[in-house]
């Protein structure tokens, strides 16, 4: 039977470990073997050693570099460029001389992005492939990451971002990552997407795209278009960020992290509807602002300044029966879903479309607005 070794070593503080050069030469072999994921009376046959020397050096390898057992020597295996993921446990080649384990090299090329999705169920494709991420805990460590947009997370930061007040029992941040940095490599060279460093790990940059990163990146561009008074442009990058939503954001994940970010990308969402239709009607595009907005009202039966919007752009549409409909229906939501009236402002709305006062709605621009944009994103 194989044996495995394991140390009462208190559990590290931090992401730190010596590099395997403070290792001797068969101990490195072993270590490259563990790696690999081979057994104890393996790695004796291939060094022509006895088992208990395999044991021992194991204890020896685990002792100086302050690992905790067996499984964090495997990480820090792939972490030291000693085993390239996604290569296969038993890549083996024979020196002349005794037998040896080693890593086959191959010759390094860039490595294809990996697309990672975050608005919607957190999922990972490479080449248009979709891959395996495996539990919803392991992919809240993966969304915690693709979230840092380049900074490096403590592996106590990741405890507290997916775990909470509640972590685990055992040291399973490193085995997560190992396992998302299989999941995410394609096997065809030793660039992995998940680097560690001696803060912590982080996505490599420039090897993932993450689309909350490019959410951003339109929302700047809303913003500049705002100020430059260009309401197509407005309309067009605000279509490009809604596109990127397939559903709630961070769908299902669990912690304290990706309940506050679903919550956040949500609230950013519903004020990109909110700029887009607002200069649809503007621009005289009703019926497209008026389905946007019965779609978003349906999924958000509560949120006030919604039914208002909707309200105004069917009234402004001849469609004051609809408009007075649906006030009825986020008057009777509010007072069963929460137990409250009607805000001021929804009720202001609601008389306003009774008098057929449109000025006090607000679909009639002030005095010299012509076509400007307000300064401010709003977003």
């Amino acid at each position: 039977m194989p044996t495995t070794l394991t140390t009462d070593r208190p559990r590290a503080t931090t992401l730190f470990r010596p590099a395997p050069t403070v290792l001797g030469h068969q101990e490195r072999q072993v270590l490259s073997a563990i790696g690999c994921g081979l057994r104890d009376d393996e790695i004796a046959a291939e060094l022509a050693v006895p088992e208990d020397t395999v044991a021992e050096h194991l204890a020896r390898i685990l002792v100086k570099l302050g690992l905790r057992d067996r499984a964090a020597a495997i990480v820090h295996a792939f972490d030291c460029g000693l085993v390239v993921p996604g290569r296969g446990p038993r890549t083996r080649t024979r020196s002349a001389g005794p037998a040896a384990l080693t890593v086959t090299a191959r010759t390094p090329r860039p490595a294809p992005k990996v697309r990672i999705s975050l608005l919607g169920p957190v999922r990972a494709w490479r080449d248009g492939r979709l891959l395996d991420l495996g539990h919803l805990r392991q992919q809240a460590v993966l969304a915690a990451l693709a979230l840092g947009a380049g900074r490096s997370l403590s592996q106590q930061q990741l405890l507290d971002d997916v775990w909470g007040v509640e972590p685990p029992v055992t040291n399973v941040v490193p085995v997560y990552v190992y396992r998302l940095r299989k999941a995410l490599h394609d096997g065809a060279g030793p660039r992995t997407v998940i680097e560690r460093g001696l803060r912590g790990y982080q996505l490599v940059p420039g090897a993932v795209d993450v689309d909350v990163a490019h959410l951003r990146e339109l929302v700047t561009g809303i913003g500049k278009a705002t100020r430059a008074g260009e309401p197509l442009e407005v309309v067009r990058l605000c279509a490009q960020a809604l596109q990127l939503f397939h559903g709630e954001p961070l769908a299902g994940l669990p912690g304290p992290l990706a309940e506050l970010e679903r919550l956040r990308l949500t609230e950013r969402r519903i004020a990109i509807v909110r700029r887009k239709v607002e200069w649809q009607l503007r621009l005289g595009h009703d019926d497209e602002a008026i389905d946007e907005l019965f779609a978003l009202t349906a999924a958000h039966p509560v949120d006030e300044p919604l039914a208002a919007m909707l309200m105004r752009a069917l009234y402004e549409g001849g469609r004051q029966a609809e408009a007075l409909t649906v006030f009825e229906r986020a008057r009777r939501r509010l007072a069963d879903d929460l137990g409250v009236s009607p805000s001021r402002m929804l009720r202001r709305a609601h008389q306003m479309i009774l008098r057929g006062d449109e000025a006090g709605l607000g679909l009639t621009p002030p005095a010299g607005a012509g076509t400007g944009i307000a300064t401010g994103t709003g977003l």
